[in-house]
């Protein structure tokens, strides 16, 4: 059969509404910890590992929301990763205002083939003991019973692997550009309905803000001791669970942790630069892949509209793409207007693929928390499933 132009654009409407439906059906009837009872505890015992390196805007704040969690039997151990800043200090200081709750540790070297955030977060996991465990970064706000709700949403719903949802903060329009173009992302990369299922082995999601875990499950998977150059350590965590057969969970709570990811469209680009090389495995072939997608799902539906032939089914994606926005938007505060700026975010994130591609091949390698990792490395060790 010849595909036409309308023949395309017609399974471009019905595949983007076999996401939606199933969006607009199921993530509501995901755990919503602002709708759990009041008094919703958990016995459990907790350690929330904290790795930060150069964090000394934010760190103190993450240190002391932590602190003032109202679930008892909690404890903070926040890791120094070799910084050139205050971010010691401010650490330090935390923990001497509440001693019973924050301990601190300090790195000065990395260990060859590790990560810099990865071992941090392994080293300091090797001495828990408690019955979970919980990795944040060093920029995460939390609400005092964030904590206590997700412990006890995940014993609930008999996870072993539970994400919170962070509120993104939002400071600028171009920040809310591509924010909310993560939403048509997200749609296409996990079917968040699909999270728990074990079975649905390819739908994980790991997020580096809240990956909260049994101890158990932590052990039974290997840990961060198995994935020492990971770059993307939060998805592969998700993946580990889901491969060993254990159960992960999502929740949404909108306020109950939240992150300022950057400053600005141009902030938020640098990020992307970072770390979109490593979530395309380090292939050029996926690269390409992405954007040829990006293009076809999120871009051209824009011109199908001056077309006779292809305005209807167009106008089915547009709408889809809308009904996405407004999903998401009474959990993420982020404004399901921003779906009018769609194809503009959609170049910008081909444009940020593109970039952090282009930047790892001409450096043969990428820079991740201070510390150059070769290009040939990380390759290798995605092949080896290291």
């Amino acid at each position: 059969m010849i595909l036409t132009v309308e023949v395309i654009a017609w399974l471009v409407a019905l595949a983007w509404w076999s996401r939606v439906l199933p969006a607009i059906l199921y993530i509501p009837r995901l755990p919503d910890l602002l709708r759990a009872p009041k008094d919703l505890r958990s016995d459990a015992s907790i350690t929330v590992i904290v790795p930060a390196r150069n964090e000394a805007v934010a760190i103190g704040q993450t240190l002391r929301s932590l602190a003032a969690q109202d679930h008892a039997a909690l404890h903070v151990v926040a890791i120094d990763d070799r910084s050139t800043d205050a971010t010691g200090g401010i650490m330090d200081q935390a923990a001497a205002e509440h001693p019973s709750r924050i301990t601190v540790l300090h790195l000065t070297d990395l260990p060859p083939n590790w990560t810099g955030k990865v071992h941090a977060m392994a080293l300091a996991a090797r001495q828990v003991t408690t019955d979970w465990l919980l990795f944040t970064d060093g920029d995460v706000k939390f609400a005092s019973s964030a904590v206590r709700l997700s412990l006890a949403t995940a014993e609930r719903e008999r996870a072993d692997h539970f994400v919170l949802l962070p509120t993104m903060e939002v400071h600028s329009v171009g920040e809310g550009i591509l924010l909310g173009f993560f939403h048509i992302i997200s749609i296409w990369a996990v079917r968040l309905w699909k999270v728990a299922e074990v079975r649905a082995k390819r739908d994980v999601l790991g997020v580096g803000a809240f990956n909260l875990i049994r101890r158990e499950a932590y052990e039974k998977i290997g840990g961060f001791d198995a994935m020492p150059m990971e770059i993307l350590e939060d998805i592969c965590l998700a993946q580990k669970v889901k491969r060993a057969g254990l159960r992960s969970q999502i929740g949404f709570g909108r306020g109950l942790i939240s992150i300022h990811w950057a400053e600005g469209l141009r902030g938020i680009v640098g990020v992307l630069t970072k770390n979109m090389f490593a979530g395309a495995l380090f292939r050029v072939e996926l690269v390409f892949a992405i954007c040829l997608w990006i293009t076809l799902f999120c871009v051209l539906p824009v011109f199908g509209l001056l077309s006779h032939t292809t305005r209807l089914p167009a106008a089915l994606v547009l709408l889809a793409m809308t009904a996405t926005y407004a999903v998401y938007a009474k959990r993420s505060g982020i404004s399901a207007w921003y779906v009018l700026t769609t194809p503009f975010a959609a170049a910008v994130m081909i444009y940020a693929v593109l970039r952090s591609t282009y930047f790892a091949l001409r450096q043969r390698g990428v820079t991740w928390r201070g510390t150059f990792y070769p290009l040939s490395e990380l390759r290798q060790r995605k092949r080896s499933g290291m």
